[in-house]
C-alpha cells in the first residue's frame, strides 16, 4: 500500500499542470464502485458489454455476451445450460454474479452460478469487474464480478421472437411493456429446446420475469420476480456417467430509493437441484438439493464537498440447504462497509474502502481496497489498485460425498490479495487502448485433489496460489456505424502441489486468450457481428472459434441468422465434455409498438 501511495503522489503533482481529460464518452457503470461513474473515470479494470435494446437479435444468450471479454473463461458443458465462469484464472466459485447489483451466487455449488434467472429479453447490458470486489459485495468476488443489468422499455411495446436451427433447436421469447402514470411494467419470457448434438445432451430452458417500476416522491420502487427451469442430459459432466440433471431457480428482489442518497434492497433466491448419476437407473444414485438465500442491504452516500463523496452501508445475509447428500445446514453473516472517494478537477482520483464481515462464532474478515488514477495528459490516464477478497466454502465443498468426490468440513475460507496497475490511452476521439498488469496472491485456495486416478477427489486448502497476468485491448469506431475491438489476456499460475498429486479444477485456466470483434449497425437497418476467439488452455491444444451473426431491423419484422463455430472446430472447455460443432439458427423478431391509451 505504501508503494502505491509512493507512485500516486508524484503523479498527482504532475497532473495538476496538465490539461483536463477528454469529455466523457463511455457508458455509466456501477460495478466495482460505490456510486455510478463514467467508464473513463474508473480506477479499476471494468468492461461494459452489450446494448441489448439495440443488439439483441445478434446474441443467442448471456454466454454470447460473456464471450466478448478475453479475461473471462466460460467453461461450458453445453451452450446456455450449465457453465463455469472464471475471471483472471479464478475458479468457478471465485466469480460473483449479480443481478442489478444484488448477489445471486448459489450456496450449494459454484457450478450453479450461471443459473441467472433473467431472460435475455429483460437484460440491458453486462458489466464485468476484473479483480477482487469483496469490499462492496462480500464473499466470492475474488477473480471478479459479473453484473447483469435489467431494463424496462420506456414505451409500450409487444415483442415476440421465434427461431429454429441445428440439433433440433427451437426457441421462443418475448416481452410486453406498458406504463400507467407513475407505474412502468414489463413481462419477459424465453423458452429454448434442443435434442442435443449427441446422446444424453438434450436440454430445455424456460425463464420468465416481471419487473415493476413505481415513481413516487420518496423515490423509485423496483420489484423484480423471475423463475428459471433447466432440465438437461448431463452425459460425462461429472465423470464417465450417463447422468441427468434438473435445476430450478426462483428469485425476488425489492429495491427502494429513500430520497436521493439512500437505497434499501431485499432479495430472496431459492434453487433446487435434482441430479441422477445414472439416467437409465435413476433410483440407484440420485441427489436432491434445495437451498435458499436472503439478503438485506442499506446503502447511502453523502457528498462532503464537490470533490469528496462518502459511501457506506450495511448488509445482512442468510443461507441454508436441505439435501439428501449434504444434510441440513444454515449460516448467517453481516457486514458494514465504507468508501471515501476523492476527485479533484478531473485530474486525479483516490478511493479508500473497507468492509468488515462478521460470520458468527467471533469470526470476522477485513476487506480493504485502495485505488487511484491520474491523468498525465488530456488523453492518457494511469491507474492502480490494491484490494483484499475472500470466499466462504460452498456446502458442496464442505459436505458432499460420493465415490468420486469427497468434501471437507474443515475447509477454511479462501483469501486473496489483488494488485493491479494499468493505463488508458484515448489516442483518437473514437479510439481507446488499455493495458493492465495484475498479481493475485491466494491463501487457503480451495480445489479438489487426488493422489492417483484410483483415488477420489478430496476438497483441500492450498497454502499458496498465485496468478500473474496481462490484459490489453484496443476498441473504437469506424465509418458507417462500424465498431471493432481486439483483446488479449495472458495468465501464468503457480501453486504448491505435492509430488504426484492431481488437481481437478485449478489447472484448467487459459494461458493465452485473444478475441477480435467487428460489428456494424447501419442507418439502413443492417446489423452484423463477427467474433473470432483463440484460446490456449494450460497443457492443452489451442483452438479457435468463429461466430457470425446477421440481422435486419428496419421495419417491425427483424429477421436474423446466427452461425456458431463456423469452422466446425472440435474442442472441450471442461475436460471430458465435448462441445457442439457447427450450428445454424434462423429466426425472426416482431416488434409491435403499442399506442398510449387511457388504460396505460
Amino acid at each position: 500500500m505504501k508503494t502505491l501511495f509512493g507512485l500516486l503522489c508524484p503523479l498527482v503533482l504532475y497532473a495538476q499542470s496538465q490539461t483536463p481529460p477528454p469529455p466523457q464518452r463511455q457508458t455509466v457503470v456501477v460495478t466495482g464502485v460505490a456510486a455510478p461513474l463514467p467508464l473513463e473515470e474508473l480506477d479499476r479494470s471494468v468492461n461494459v458489454m452489450g446494448d441489448l435494446p439495440k443488439e439483441q437479435i445478434l446474441f443467442g444468450g448471456l454466454q454470447n455476451l460473456l464471450q466478448l471479454d478475453s479475461s473471462i473463461d466460460l467453461q461450458e458443458r453445453a451452450p446456455g445450460v450449465q457453465s463455469d465462469i472464471s475471471i483472471r484464472g479464478g475458479t468457478f466459485g471465485q466469480t460473483l454474479v449479480l443481478v442489478d447489483g444484488l448477489r445471486v451466487n448459489d450456496a450449494q455449488s459454484g457450478h450453479h452460478n450461471f443459473d441467472v434467472p433473467v431472460p435475455l429479453e429483460a437484460m440491458s447490458h453486462i458489466e464485468v469487474l476484473r479483480g477482487t470486489g469483496s469490499t462492496l459485495y462480500g464473499s466470492d468476488a475474488i477473480g471478479g464480478v459479473v453484473n447483469v443489468l435489467t431494463r424496462v422499455d420506456p414505451e409500450p411495446a409487444l415483442v415476440l421472437q421465434a427461431a429454429g436451427g441445428s440439433f433440433g433447436t427451437n426457441s421462443q421469447g418475448g416481452r410486453f411493456s406498458f406504463s400507467q402514470g407513475p407505474v412502468s411494467q414489463q413481462f419477459s419470457f424465453e423458452r429454448e429446446l434442443s435434442d442435443g448434438f449427441e446422446d444424453d445432451r438434450e436440454y430445455r430452458n424456460l425463464a420468465g420475469s416481471s419487473e415493476t417500476l413505481l415513481h413516487t416522491r420518496l423515490g423509485v420502487t423496483r420489484l423484480f420476480f423471475s423463475g428459471l427451469d433447466r432440465p438437461f442430459g448431463a452425459n460425462n459432466f461429472y465423470g464417465n456417467y450417463n447422468s441427468w440433471e434438473r435445476t430450478k431457480t426462483w428469485y425476488a428482489a425489492l429495491s427502494q430509493a429513500l430520497g436521493e442518497n439512500t437505497l434499501f434492497t431485499f432479495s430472496f433466491r431459492r434453487h433446487t437441484d435434482l441430479f441422477e448419476l445414472f439416467r437409465d437407473q435413476p433410483t440407484l444414485d440420485a441427489n436432491r438439493h434445495s437451498d435458499e438465500a436472503w439478503d438485506v442491504t442499506l446503502r447511502r452516500h453523502n457528498d462532503l464537498s464537490r470533490s469528496v463523496r462518502l459511501s457506506y452501508g450495511a448488509e445482512g445475509f442468510y443461507d441454508s440447504i436441505e439435501s439428501t447428500n449434504l444434510g441440513y445446514h444454515h449460516r448467517r453473516q453481516g457486514a458494514g462497509y465504507g468508501v471515501l472517494d476523492f476527485r479533484a478537477l478531473r485530474r486525479f482520483s483516490l478511493s479508500l474502502g473497507a468492509r468488515e464481515e462478521f460470520f458468527g462464532h467471533h469470526q470476522t474478515f477485513f476487506a480493504p481496497t485502495v485505488s487511484g488514477g491520474v491523468w498525465l495528459a488530456g488523453s492518457l490516464k494511469l491507474r492502480g489498485s490494491v484490494s483484499r477478497a475472500f470466499r466462504r466454502p460452498t456446502y458442496t465443498d464442505l459436505y458432499y460425498h460420493d465415490p468420486a468426490d469427497i468434501g471437507n468440513p474443515d475447509l477454511k475460507p479462501e483469501e486473496a490479495m489483488n494488485y493491479e496497475a494499468g493505463a488508458d490511452w484515448y489516442f483518437h476521439p473514437k479510439w481507446r487502448a488499455t493495458a493492465t498488469v495484475f498479481d493475485r496472491d491466494e491463501k487457503n485456495g480451495i480445489d479438489y485433489v487426488r493422489a492417483s486416478p484410483a483415488n477420489p477427489w478430496i476438497a483441500t486448502n492450498f497454502d499458496a496460489i498465485r496468478f500473474l497476468g496481462f490484459e490489453s485491448a484496443i476498441t473504437g469506431s469506424l465509418p458507417y456505424g462500424q465498431t471493432a475491438s481486439v483483446q488479449y489476456t495472458a495468465l501464468h499460475g503457480s501453486q504448491a502441489l505435492a509430488a504426484g498429486e492431481q488437481s481437478e479444477y485449478l489447472f484448467n485456466y487459459p494461458v493465452n486468450e485473444a478475441i477480435a470483434t467487428w460489428q456494424i449497425f447501419s442507418e439502413h437497418g443492417f446489423l452484423a457481428r463477427t467474433r473470432v476467439g483463440v484460446l490456449d488452455r494450460y497443457r492443452q491444444n489451442a483452438y479457435a472459434l468463429w461466430d457470425v451473426n446477421i440481422g435486419w431491423n428496419r421495419s417491425r419484422f427483424h429477421p436474423y441468422l446466427q452461425l456458431a463455430n463456423v469452422t466446425n472446430t472440435r474442442y472441450q472447455e471442461i475436460t471430458g465434455v465435448d462441445m457442439p460443432g457447427r450450428s445454424v439458427t434462423v429466426g425472426i423478431e416482431i416488434f409491435c409498438p403499442l399506442p398510449r391509451s387511457p388504460l396505460w
